[in-house]
This record gives C-alpha cells, structure tokens and sequence, in this order.
C-alpha cells in the first residue's frame, strides 16, 4: 500500500504536468464544454458494469446470490480497482471474497473470478486489433510495426496466462492456501481447495464461455460511444472509426499500466498517442481522459463506501 500510494503520487504529478505542457487553459474549456456529457457518461458505463456483472455470474454458474448482487459486487470489484492502490488485483480478491459471503465456495469464486479477467483481457485484445485495424486502413502506416508488437505481445501474454491456468497455475494458489488465509480474516479452511479442478469444470461449460465473451466485447464496444460522446460536446466532430481508434488505443494503454494506481499518466499518454495517429489535438485527449477521470470518480468513490458499508455490516452482525 505504500508502495501504491507513492506510483499513486507519481501519477498524478505525471497528469498534472501533461496538463500543463498541453495546456490547462484549453484542457479546462475542453472539460466544462463537455461537462454535461458526463450523466450520459454514467448511464453508458453502468451498461458496461451490468454486461460484465452477467458475464461474470454466467462463467461461475451459480444462480445464488442474484443477479442484482452480482451487479452490486462487480460494481465494487471495479472501484475497488480503479479508486484504490492495488495494482488492479484487490478489487478481485475483494470480489472472491463478496462472494463467499452470500454462499458461493471459494473455488467456484476463484475459478470464475480467473476465467471471467481472462475473457475481458482477451476480448480487449480483439477490441484493440479492431481499433488498429481501422487505423491501419485509412491513416498513415509508419507505426504500424511497433503498435503491432506491442498489441502481440499483449495477446501473448494472455494465451500464456491461460495456457498456465490449464497446467496447474491455480494448484500453487491452493498449496498457498494458509498464506492466502490471512488476507480474508475468518475464512474457512480448506476454503480454496479443489480451486484448479473447478477452474478446468467451468471451462468446460464453452457454451456459458462464449456468451460472457461475447457480453466482455459489447462492453468493450460500448466505451467507443462514450468516446464519441465526449468528443462531439468539446466541438471536436470526430467519426465513430476515429473513436474506435482512440477509445481502443487508449484502453490498452490503461490496462498496461495496471501496476500504477488508476494508470494515472499513463491512460492519458495512451489518449495523447492515439490522438497523434488520427489527427485529434493533444488537449482534446487529455480532455477526453479527464472527463472519464470525473466518471471513473463519480462512479468508483461510491463503489468504494458501498464495499466498506457492507463489510462494516457483515462486522456489526458478527
């Protein structure tokens, strides 16, 4: 956490100096100009957060808790994520252990949980290929070669995280156990046995697979509207190619910052970067990553009281 807290500080010292190399006079006309863009913003991320949400419940197979749990904790899941310094990872453990709390075992959580990151990093990798795909087709080629690189390497990354999954990666979490224990205070023993066994039972199940993908990628496709949105309220008439190419560039760019808290810095040199390969001025794209720095607070902030109201709660009871 301390660690955290430092890239934390790091990345915001990164954000406000692109801001002002780039202009906070124009950045900030930018932002209040599409300002009102943001409510919309909201309604369009929490169609996201609900396709996830059944996504997630679809690969781990369970009908209890419901679907509005699922929604609720997926919510949280995020926030924790995205509002938090833990290197994208404490908002699944805090979701495993949401889970565990109304009744799913742990391996079905774990296994699940494992399955459902794998399918929407894997999905955002075709999302990426299709923004670059666009590019490629009507601007300038000399990136190609190392975007291209970069985009293989992240597809390969994710074939080898899945690869190592079917081998047994999850079996070293189970012989963990008791170290993994004392991060979930109260947990039963044995609360993540047979965790590799069920992980291989749920990939079986190609149909259910195939559908959260699928539900992963229309998420993924519903971030280039948002895109589109923010960028017509600053004046900045875009196409919804040109959003494409800025909303899948830019994702993944935030996604391979993982290790900085909220990819701050890092998620606007991804916009910035995009913007130079279709001709959107700089101070637009840092615009456009401020404005979804405001939902992603909006949006994550509650989150966050949400999980800490449920845990304070569950604590009260007990």
């Amino acid at each position: 956490m301390r660690l955290g807290f430092l890239v934390m500080a790091l990345g915001v010292g990164a954000v406000a100096a692109l801001i002002g190399w780039y202009g906070a006079r124009d950045i900030g006309a930018h932002v209040l100009a599409a300002a009102w863009v943001i409510p919309p913003v909201i309604l369009l991320h929490a169609v996201q957060l609900h396709l996830s949400g059944i996504a997630w419940q679809g690969v781990i197979g369970v009908n209890h808790p419901g679907r509005a749990a699922f929604l609720l904790i997926r919510w949280i899941r995020e926030s924790v994520n995205s509002i938090l310094p833990v290197a994208q990872l404490g908002g699944n453990i805090v979701g495993i252990r949401l889970l565990m709390h109304r009744g799913v075992t742990g391996a079905q959580a774990g296994a699940g949980t494992t399955i459902d990151i794998t399918l929407e990093a894997l999905t955002q990798a075709v999302f990426t290929l299709a923004g670059i795909g666009v590019l490629a087709a009507t601007e300038e080629r000399a990136w190609a070669p190392w975007l291209q690189v970069v985009v293989g390497v992240t597809v390969a990354i994710g074939l080898l995280f899945l690869l190592a999954q079917r081998a047994g990666l999850l079996r070293l979490v189970e012989a963990a156990a008791e170290h993994v224990a004392r991060m979930f205070p109260g947990m039963p023993e044995g609360a993540l046995r047979g965790l590799h066994d069920e992980l291989i039972r749920l990939q079986r199940e190609h149909s259910a697979v195939a559908r959260a993908g699928t539900l992963h990628l229309i998420a993924w496709l519903i971030g280039v509207g948002e895109t589109w949105l923010a960028f017509t309220a600053m004046g900045n008439q875009v196409s919804l190619a040109t959003a494409l190419v800025v909303e899948s560039i830019g994702m993944a760019a935030r996604s391979a910052g993982f290790a900085v808290p909220g990819a701050l810095g890092v998620q606007e040199a991804g916009f910035i970067l995009a913007g130079e390969l279709c001709g959107v001025p700089a101070d637009a794209t840092v615009a456009l990553s401020m404005i979804k720095r405001a939902r992603e607070l909006l949006v994550g902030v509650p989150g966050v009281i949400a999980w800490q109201w449920l845990e304070g709660r569950r604590a009260l009871r007990k």
